[in-house]
């Protein structure tokens, strides 16, 4: 039997639309190339290997020279790629732990505007989601839009029962042109992992991952209508912050109906002034809803610049845009609560160990100049109370640091260090005065207090116990793995005496110190129970019991302590 042609088996409608794609890829990757070598990024488009498809008018050269030119060639290079790449930069804006200040200076100023979408196609999107047109779904829809955006536009509107609105529609076929180009970066990622140099200093194919992730977020406003629940939920007891309430009824992936937000813009002082706000009340607030988002809640807004913050009759707060949002989890907190403690300390030891831990992978190996810079660092605020301590410097000399040492910070923790800046740029325009370190301390000293409560320590060291038992679970399991491995592969090895002496050693240590671990946490639980329980007789026992039993958890822990400081000889 004759074998039919590829087009025929496919069917020819779906084969052209495959032919179709792999063109467009290719045009798209000839426009990344064309616009890169435009710009002077001649080496960047050897290393990604798509030099072959540079334009012949265009020349690969390093023409441009210095940090600051060399940002601003990006910069404009990402305006010139469009939408999803402008995204890109803005993402790479927060990353202040991966770029010189001189491209995060240079990104910040990617402005995420575009050529508004006609009105009928506005229209067709709105009917595809809910079977009929904005003039049956509202009283009244304006055509004109009140913003264009590269992802999708907003558009003001009234409901039936004449309740103000502003209507978010997405751009049609904003997805398919994200997907495309983020398949494409996905690709140059990877070969610039293996090919680009000095490519160990970032992890490229992560960076793509997070940038997918935060863009497909921002695509779905099913998923921002959520946060924008979760975060009126957080506040409906707090009468000074207004977050918009959604319309379920006229929100889909593609279309998001909030409430109309009024207000003067928070960098509008002149406004301010003549409307009689106390400014310095209006951070104050702020600073409580944003300690509330990372201390307790554990999910903040992570843009707030001032064209998302509305201030409204009698100082109130009202917050709009909830696309870009942040999570602090648990652990997360306990690893932010030792830093604080560090620093509260000026423990350069600690600060160092504190910084490692809230890092992902790769981290720094060289711990002695990791010591020595982290030492350099808070030399520059020895001797000064917190609130004569500045936050961005402190925050910006900190991530020079890690950005040293190829120390990266999680996504959240990014985004986190993005909005606190934010805040401390805004806070300091409404209030001369304002100090964000002295602001945010009385909380981060309660979550350390937290973090160090009696509760806490014996959560911890449950958790620890659970670790050794699970230790001791699979121990047996993995021994009986590694002997049948020696018995089928054999195993070779190479010791020396002289070096077995100082791992038994560390071994011995590991073992006592997972031992009076157990016993203060089992301490700490007894000591706990009998504060909660004793009644009666027992009671007049409960003070030199209680008193007895703590001091021989200080013993244990500060045996934990002094072993865990001394080094292996």
């Amino acid at each position: 039997m004759a074998l039919k042609p590829i087009g025929d088996a496919l069917g020819s409608r779906e084969h052209e639309s495959a032919l179709q794609d792999a063109a467009s890829r290719g045009d798209r990757y000839r426009q990344i190339a064309g616009v890169l070598g435009a710009h002077g990024f001649g080496v960047l488009i050897a290393g990604l290997g798509i030099d072959h498809l540079m334009p012949f008018d265009h020349g690969a050269g390093e023409r441009v020279t210095g940090p600051e030119a060399r940002a601003r060639e990006a910069r404009e290079a990402l305006e010139e790629l469009g939408p999803t790449f402008v995204k890109l930069g803005q993402l790479l804006a927060s990353r202040r732990d991966l770029l010189p200040v001189a491209y995060v200076q240079e990104f910040a100023k990617l402005q995420d505007s575009a050529v508004p979408v006609p009105a009928d196609a506005v229209a067709r999107t709105i009917e595809s989601e809910f079977g009929s047109p904005p003039s049956e779904l509202f009283a009244t829809f304006e055509a004109e839009p009140l913003a264009s955006a590269s992802l999708g536009q907003a558009h003001g509107a009234t409901l039936r029962d004449g309740t103000p609105v502003v209507v978010k529609v997405r751009r049609p076929e904003a997805a398919v042109i994200v997907e495309e180009d983020l398949e494409i970066l996905h690709h140059l990622a990877a070969r610039a992992a293996r090919y680009v140099p000095d490519a160990a200093r970032y992890d490229f194919p992560a960076l793509a991952d997070e940038f997918a992730r935060s863009l497909r977020a921002e695509l779905d406003y099913v998923r921002e209508a959520h946060s924008a629940d979760r975060f009126a939920a957080a506040f409906a007891d707090d009468p000074e912050i207004h977050i918009p309430r959604v319309y379920w009824d006229t929100t889909s992936t593609r279309v998001l109906t909030l409430e109309r937000i009024t207000g003067i813009k928070v960098d509008d002082l002149d406004a301010l002034d003549a409307a009689h706000m106390d400014r310095p009340a209006i951070v104050r607030r702020a600073i409580a809803a944003i300690a509330q988002m990372v201390f307790t809640d554990g999910f903040f807004h992570a843009d707030p610049h001032p064209g998302n913050l509305f201030i409204q009759p009698g100082g109130r707060i009202a917050l709009i845009d909830f696309g870009m949002v942040g999570t602090i989890d648990g652990p997360l907190r306990e690893r932010l609560a030792a830093l604080i403690i560090a620093i509260s300390r000026n423990d350069a030891d600690r600060i160092g160990a504190a910084l490692t831990g809230l890092c992902d992978a790769p981290r720094t190996r060289n711990t002695d100049q990791l010591h020595d810079d982290v030492v350099g660092l808070m030399s520059l605020y020895q001797g000064r109370s917190i609130g004569e301590v500045q936050m961005t410097p402190l925050l910006a000399r900190m991530l020079t640091v890690l950005r040293k040492h190829r120390m990266h910070l999680p996504p959240d923790l990014a985004l986190l260090v993005r909005m606190l800046l934010l805040v401390d740029t805004v806070g300091a325009r409404l209030d001369p005065a304002f100090n964000l370190a002295a602001a945010l301390h009385p909380y981060a000293a309660r979550l350390a207090a937290k973090h160090l409560s009696l509760r806490a320590l014996a959560t911890r060291a449950g958790r620890a116990g659970i670790d050794v038992a699970a230790l001791g679970v699979e121990l047996p399991e993995r021994l009986r793995r590694l002997l049948e491995t020696m018995d089928t592969d054999g195993l070779e090895l190479h010791l020396r005496t002289s070096e077995l002496d100082p791992l038994v050693t560390r071994m011995e240590r590991i073992g006592n110190r997972i031992v009076a671990g157990m016993i203060a946490a089992a301490l700490i639980g007894g000591v706990g129970r009998l504060t909660a329980v004793s009644t009666g007789r027992s009671r007049s026992l409960r003070a030199p019991l209680l008193d007895s039993g703590l001091g021989i958890v200080g013993v244990l822990v500060a045996y934990l302590a002094a072993t865990a400081r001394r080094r292996s000889p």
